[in-house]
Protein backbone atom coordinates (compact mmCIF):
# COMPACT_ATOMS: atom_id res chain seq x y z
CA UNK A 1 0.00 0.00 0.00
CA UNK A 2 2.88 2.35 0.80
CA UNK A 3 5.65 0.64 -1.10
CA UNK A 4 8.77 2.52 -2.20
CA UNK A 5 8.92 4.62 0.97
CA UNK A 6 12.37 5.86 1.88
CA UNK A 7 11.58 7.30 5.31
CA UNK A 8 8.96 7.05 8.04
CA UNK A 9 8.21 9.94 10.40
CA UNK A 10 6.72 8.93 13.75
CA UNK A 11 4.83 10.94 16.29
CA UNK A 12 5.88 9.99 19.83
CA UNK A 13 3.21 10.29 22.55
CA UNK A 14 0.22 8.12 21.76
CA UNK A 15 1.98 6.52 18.78
CA UNK A 16 5.22 4.91 19.99
CA UNK A 17 4.84 5.46 23.73
CA UNK A 18 2.09 5.70 26.32
CA UNK A 19 3.35 8.58 28.45
CA UNK A 20 0.01 9.63 29.95
CA UNK A 21 0.71 8.23 33.45
CA UNK A 22 3.87 10.32 33.88
CA UNK A 23 2.32 13.39 32.28
CA UNK A 24 -0.68 13.11 34.59
CA UNK A 25 1.57 12.77 37.63
CA UNK A 26 3.49 15.91 36.62
CA UNK A 27 0.28 17.83 35.95
CA UNK A 28 -1.11 16.86 39.34
CA UNK A 29 2.07 17.78 41.20
CA UNK A 30 1.89 21.15 39.46
CA UNK A 31 -1.74 21.69 40.38
CA UNK A 32 -1.15 20.62 43.98
CA UNK A 33 1.76 23.03 44.39
CA UNK A 34 -0.50 25.81 43.12
CA UNK A 35 -3.28 24.78 45.47
CA UNK A 36 -5.56 23.84 42.61
CA UNK A 37 -7.73 20.87 41.67
CA UNK A 38 -5.98 17.69 40.52
CA UNK A 39 -7.27 15.29 37.87
CA UNK A 40 -7.55 11.58 37.17
CA UNK A 41 -5.30 10.10 34.52
CA UNK A 42 -8.11 9.66 32.00
CA UNK A 43 -8.82 13.39 32.07
CA UNK A 44 -5.20 14.36 31.47
CA UNK A 45 -4.88 11.69 28.76
CA UNK A 46 -7.57 13.53 26.79
CA UNK A 47 -5.50 16.74 26.92
CA UNK A 48 -2.21 15.33 25.61
CA UNK A 49 -0.94 15.94 22.09
CA UNK A 50 -0.25 19.63 21.56
CA UNK A 51 2.89 20.05 23.64
CA UNK A 52 3.63 21.03 27.23
CA UNK A 53 2.40 24.61 27.02
CA UNK A 54 -1.05 23.62 25.82
CA UNK A 55 -1.26 20.75 28.32
CA UNK A 56 -0.53 23.10 31.22
CA UNK A 57 -3.03 25.66 29.95
CA UNK A 58 -5.70 22.96 29.72
CA UNK A 59 -4.94 21.82 33.24
CA UNK A 60 -5.23 25.37 34.56
CA UNK A 61 -8.48 25.80 32.62
CA UNK A 62 -9.82 22.42 33.75
CA UNK A 63 -10.87 21.78 30.17
CA UNK A 64 -9.60 20.95 26.71
CA UNK A 65 -10.83 24.44 25.80
CA UNK A 66 -8.36 26.95 27.18
CA UNK A 67 -9.68 29.83 29.30
CA UNK A 68 -9.18 33.02 27.30
CA UNK A 69 -8.73 34.97 30.54
CA UNK A 70 -6.00 32.70 31.91
CA UNK A 71 -3.38 34.70 33.77
CA UNK A 72 -0.06 34.73 31.91
CA UNK A 73 1.80 35.03 35.20
CA UNK A 74 0.02 32.00 36.62
CA UNK A 75 0.65 30.06 33.42
CA UNK A 76 4.39 30.78 33.39
CA UNK A 77 4.64 29.72 37.04
CA UNK A 78 2.69 26.53 36.35
CA UNK A 79 4.75 25.72 33.26
CA UNK A 80 8.02 26.02 35.18
CA UNK A 81 6.71 23.70 37.91
CA UNK A 82 5.41 21.22 35.34
CA UNK A 83 8.67 21.10 33.37
CA UNK A 84 10.69 20.46 36.52
CA UNK A 85 8.21 17.85 37.74
CA UNK A 86 8.05 15.99 34.45
CA UNK A 87 11.83 16.03 34.04
CA UNK A 88 12.07 14.05 37.30
CA UNK A 89 9.75 11.29 36.09
CA UNK A 90 10.13 11.12 32.30
CA UNK A 91 10.00 7.37 32.21
CA UNK A 92 8.71 6.20 35.59
CA UNK A 93 5.53 4.68 34.13
CA UNK A 94 5.91 5.43 30.42
CA UNK A 95 6.00 2.33 28.21
CA UNK A 96 6.23 1.37 24.56
CA UNK A 97 2.98 0.35 22.95
CA UNK A 98 2.79 -3.33 22.00
CA UNK A 99 4.70 -4.23 18.86
CA UNK A 100 6.65 -0.96 18.62
CA UNK A 101 10.14 -2.37 19.18
CA UNK A 102 9.55 -5.31 16.84
CA UNK A 103 8.19 -2.98 14.16
CA UNK A 104 11.16 -0.63 14.40
CA UNK A 105 13.52 -3.59 14.10
CA UNK A 106 11.78 -4.81 10.96
CA UNK A 107 11.67 -1.35 9.39
CA UNK A 108 15.37 -0.89 10.11
CA UNK A 109 16.05 -4.23 8.44
CA UNK A 110 14.22 -2.94 5.36
CA UNK A 111 16.68 -0.05 5.18
CA UNK A 112 14.15 2.68 5.92
CA UNK A 113 15.24 5.97 7.46
CA UNK A 114 13.23 6.87 10.57
CA UNK A 115 12.59 10.06 12.53
CA UNK A 116 10.56 11.16 15.52
CA UNK A 117 8.58 14.35 14.90
CA UNK A 118 6.77 15.34 18.07
CA UNK A 119 5.24 18.37 19.78
CA UNK A 120 6.85 17.24 23.05
CA UNK A 121 9.64 19.60 24.20
CA UNK A 122 12.91 18.48 22.63
CA UNK A 123 14.94 18.06 25.86
CA UNK A 124 12.53 15.33 26.98
CA UNK A 125 12.64 13.27 23.80
CA UNK A 126 16.14 11.74 23.74
CA UNK A 127 16.13 10.62 27.41
CA UNK A 128 12.83 8.80 26.92
CA UNK A 129 13.99 7.11 23.72
CA UNK A 130 17.20 6.03 25.40
CA UNK A 131 15.49 4.77 28.55
CA UNK A 132 13.11 2.69 26.43
CA UNK A 133 16.09 1.54 24.32
CA UNK A 134 14.77 2.67 20.94
CA UNK A 135 16.87 5.80 20.38
CA UNK A 136 19.26 4.00 18.05
CA UNK A 137 16.54 3.38 15.48
CA UNK A 138 16.13 7.05 14.61
CA UNK A 139 18.22 9.15 12.26
CA UNK A 140 16.57 12.36 13.51
CA UNK A 141 14.39 13.61 16.37
CA UNK A 142 12.49 16.91 16.30
CA UNK A 143 10.83 18.33 19.41
CA UNK A 144 8.02 20.84 19.63
CA UNK A 145 10.24 23.87 20.25
CA UNK A 146 13.00 22.94 17.80
CA UNK A 147 11.38 24.90 14.95
CA UNK A 148 9.29 28.09 14.79
CA UNK A 149 6.09 26.11 14.22
CA UNK A 150 4.85 22.72 15.37
CA UNK A 151 2.23 20.26 14.13
CA UNK A 152 -0.42 20.70 12.72
CA UNK A 153 1.81 23.02 10.71
CA UNK A 154 3.65 21.04 8.00
CA UNK A 155 7.02 22.66 8.77
CA UNK A 156 8.36 19.92 11.11
CA UNK A 157 7.51 17.18 8.60
CA UNK A 158 9.03 19.03 5.66
CA UNK A 159 12.12 19.89 7.70
CA UNK A 160 12.51 16.23 8.68
CA UNK A 161 12.29 15.15 5.04
CA UNK A 162 14.93 17.69 4.08
CA UNK A 163 17.25 16.54 6.87
CA UNK A 164 16.75 12.90 5.89
CA UNK A 165 17.35 13.65 2.21
CA UNK A 166 13.98 12.42 0.98
CA UNK A 167 11.06 14.02 -0.81
CA UNK A 168 7.56 14.26 0.67
CA UNK A 169 6.46 11.64 -1.86
CA UNK A 170 9.05 9.21 -0.47
CA UNK A 171 8.01 9.69 3.18
CA UNK A 172 5.22 8.36 5.37
CA UNK A 173 3.84 9.95 8.55
CA UNK A 174 2.59 7.75 11.39
CA UNK A 175 0.63 9.39 14.20
CA UNK A 176 -2.33 9.16 16.51
CA UNK A 177 -4.08 12.54 16.31
CA UNK A 178 -5.63 14.97 13.90
CA UNK A 179 -2.57 17.22 14.32
CA UNK A 180 -0.46 14.52 12.67
CA UNK A 181 -2.97 14.06 9.87
CA UNK A 182 -3.38 17.79 9.22
CA UNK A 183 0.38 18.29 9.14
CA UNK A 184 0.83 15.36 6.76
CA UNK A 185 -1.91 16.54 4.42
CA UNK A 186 -0.45 20.05 4.32
CA UNK A 187 3.01 18.60 3.59
CA UNK A 188 1.54 16.22 0.95
CA UNK A 189 2.89 13.22 2.84
CA UNK A 190 0.74 10.08 3.14
CA UNK A 191 -0.39 9.42 6.70
CA UNK A 192 -1.11 6.24 8.65
CA UNK A 193 -3.04 6.78 11.88
CA UNK A 194 -2.97 4.43 14.85
CA UNK A 195 -6.33 3.86 16.46
CA UNK A 196 -5.09 3.42 20.03
CA UNK A 197 -3.52 6.80 20.85
CA UNK A 198 -4.52 10.21 22.17
CA UNK A 199 -7.11 11.83 19.92
CA UNK A 200 -9.38 13.61 22.39
CA UNK A 201 -11.91 10.78 22.33
CA UNK A 202 -12.59 11.16 18.61
CA UNK A 203 -12.48 8.39 16.02
CA UNK A 204 -9.22 9.09 14.20
CA UNK A 205 -10.74 7.95 10.90
CA UNK A 206 -12.98 11.04 10.72
CA UNK A 207 -9.92 13.17 9.94
CA UNK A 208 -9.18 11.28 6.75
CA UNK A 209 -5.82 9.56 7.15
CA UNK A 210 -4.73 7.39 4.25
CA UNK A 211 -5.01 4.33 6.48
CA UNK A 212 -5.81 3.39 10.07
CA UNK A 213 -4.10 0.55 11.93
CA UNK A 214 -4.96 -1.06 15.24
CA UNK A 215 -1.53 -2.63 15.78
CA UNK A 216 1.85 -1.10 15.01
CA UNK A 217 2.96 -4.35 13.34
CA UNK A 218 0.50 -3.70 10.51
CA UNK A 219 2.75 -0.87 9.35
CA UNK A 220 5.42 -3.31 8.18
CA UNK A 221 2.93 -5.12 5.96
CA UNK A 222 1.97 -1.82 4.36
CA UNK A 223 5.49 -0.70 3.45
CA UNK A 224 6.57 -4.19 2.33
CA UNK A 225 3.65 -4.62 -0.06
Amino acid sequence: MFAKREAILFDLDGTLIDSAPDLAAAVNETMAKLGRETYDEATVRAWVGNGARVLVKRALSGSRDIDENLSETLFEEALAIFMASYRKRLCDATVLYPGVRETLERLEALGLKMAVVTNKPGPFVAPILEKLEIGGFFDLTLGGEDLPRKKPDPLPLLHACERLGVSAAEALMVGDSKNDILAAKAARIPCVAVGYGYNYGEDIAVHGPDAVIGRMEELVEMVEA
